[in-house]
């Protein structure tokens, strides 16, 4: 069976603000992704993936939208957007956006005329008149906290799942759905060829009544992938995405291989993909913010369940929410180089859609925060502000947060060893990673042992080879820091050894190396420390 454009894609994840200046503002806009596509094309990526540019006051960076059809300011104006959708289109690239339906921001016009209670917009939102009671519900939220704040204009409570400035869409009211379609029709008439869901699994809540006892979300029983948000989907898909060949991917929280299946199977007709987050939690406990120490098998059998459970994945290692992987998962002091390049081998050699975050091609790390003056991040902060309440100790605090800030993700992209960076000018909203010097595209694009290079090679194998893009994904053999499967197509069959370990690693196969981080022709069974090799076994 043929693959669909976005099962070929490979998709790269830009996050505007941080991206590239063009105005010296310190502040990333969608002029500085204009002058970089070539950049971009240059890699080999097929679908630029923009984190949110309407207009948003920002509390949390963009994921709080006052208006779905205009631009921030910050990153310039409708006519830049147009712009850039024209010259990605030139260049054979599309463009998806982000798109934020689980809530608004409170200074969205919908959430300003419903405080009049008997306005038509009051049921845009889930608001409880204030029975002097207090708050009226025990839920948690995402960000740590109550989700019931009190408006101060009225006196009336509302609903957020996240912070207080997102109040939650009632979807239960039927003008909710007319409004989001109208929105999403309006995109794609612009040249936008999709969208990636927020939160989308947790946007249709069956009650309001307080939650049972939980450790984490209290209250997530009400709204978890409840049968109303495939109903929501299903009619998106049907009225909206059908008229054009969009594509979608939901990001989805707390998600199963089994309730995955009811948002992607192809007869579903929902989003074409999801992101889980289930690889991403295999060096946490319960939460993010309490860690573990990163242990390969982990990640290795929660990779191969999902291979095996889903007709298609998205494959990710790295996004705007989650620290750098080289940082959490390879070793930046003794083999930066090898552990940044041997990750790429496992993200575009799995079955599936790859998603490659900003940064990520030249192995950008994680930030050393010494200050929690460094953080922006609004979740970063009330997490802090709850741990404080809950007289955890300031140097664990820190520590906590520090070693898990979104903020990780979120440093400038390091285009030269020039001031800044080369992202800006003038001082950047967050500071610039100090190992720029070291490590920036710039450099990287001189050396041909780049792990910029070694993207390139990998992307342009991806795109020539079957059985990458449509071949089945079969595990062979995997220990506590060895990772061996094949990619099997009619035509190819292609084998991946990875090495997650500083030291050697000996397995049973040999042969002619087709790409290897250690750029080796031959593999005589010995792998080096943080390796990646891509071996043929078609027959000649």
């Amino acid at each position: 069976m043929t693959n669909l454009w976005w099962q070929d894609a490979v998709v790269y994840q830009i996050y505007p603000k941080s991206f590239k200046d063009s105005n010296n503002d310190g502040i990333g806009d969608i002029k500085g992704i204009i002058s970089k596509p070539d950049y971009l094309k240059d890699l080999g990526v097929d679908v630029l993936w923009l984190c949110p540019v309407y207009r948003s006051p920002e509390v949390d960076n963009g994921y709080d939208i006052s208006d779905y059809l205009d631009i921030n300011p910050k990153f310039g104006t409708m006519e830049d957007m147009d712009r850039l959708i024209r010259q990605a289109d030139q260049r054979g690239m599309k463009i998806i956006m982000d798109l934020v339906i689980n809530h608004t921001s409170d200074r969205h016009p919908w959430f300003l005329e419903s405080k009049d209670k008997t306005g038509p917009y009051r049921n845009y939102y889930y608001w409880r008149e204030d029975d002097g009671k207090g708050t009226p519900s025990n839920w948690t939220g995402f960000f740590g906290g109550k989700t019931r704040s009190k408006d101060p204009d009225t006196g009336d409570w509302y609903l957020h799942l996240f912070s207080k400035e997102q109040p939650d869409l009632n979807w239960h009211h039927p003008a909710v759905m007319e409004e989001i379609k109208s929105v999403m029709k309006f995109w794609p008439d612009k040249g936008i060829a999709g969208f990636r869901y927020d939160v989308i699994n947790v946007i249709w809540k069956d009650s309001l009544e307080n939650g049972r006892f939980k450790l984490i979300l209290k209250g997530s029983e009400h709204y978890l992938s409840r049968p109303g948000s495939h109903e929501i989907l299903k009619a998106l898909r049907k009225d909206v995405l059908s008229r054009s060949d969009c594509f979608t991917v939901g990001e989805t929280v707390f998600i199963t291989p089994e309730e995955a299946r009811k948002y992607t199977l192809p007869e579903k007709k929902e989003p074409d993909m999801i992101f889980y987050f289930e690889h991403m939690e295999t060096d946490q406990i319960l939460v993010k913010w309490f860690k573990r120490k990163f242990r390969p098998e982990r990640l290795f059998k929660t990779l191969i369940k999902w291979q095996k459970e889903l007709p298609w994945n998205a494959n990710y290692l790295e996004n705007h929410d989650r620290p750098r992987s080289v940082s959490r998962f390879g070793n930046v002091e003794k083999y930066w180089r090898e552990s940044a390049k041997m990750p790429g081998m496992l993200l575009m050699t799995l079955r599936g859609t790859p998603f490659l975050y900003q940064g990520q091609e030249l192995g950008m790390t994680g930030f050393v925060f010494h200050s929690m003056e460094d953080i922006k991040d609004v979740e970063s902060i009330q997490i802090e502000a709850l741990a404080k309440k809950l007289l955890i100790p300031e140097k664990l605090r820190k520590k906590i947060i520090f070693s898990t800030s979104r903020d990780h993700a979120r440093t400038p992209f390091q285009w030269s060893d020039q001031k800044h960076a080369g992202f800006s000018e003038s001082t950047p909203w967050i500071k610039v990673n100090r190992n720029y010097v070291r490590i920036n595209q710039e450099n990287q694009s001189k050396d041909p042992d780049s792990v910029f290079a070694f993207y390139k090679r990998l992307i342009a194998f991806r795109k020539k080879s079957t059985a990458l893009k449509e071949g089945s994904f079969t595990p062979l053999y995997y220990d506590k820091k060895t990772f061996i499967y094949e990619r099997n197509h009619e035509q190819e069959s292609l084998l991946v050894l990875l090495n997650f370990s500083d030291k050697p690693s000996k397995v049973k196969y040999a042969g002619e190396c087709l790409l290897s981080n250690y750029n080796r022709k031959t593999f005589d069974g010995m792998l080096h420390p943080w390796e990646g090799i891509l071996l043929s076994t078609t027959p000649r």
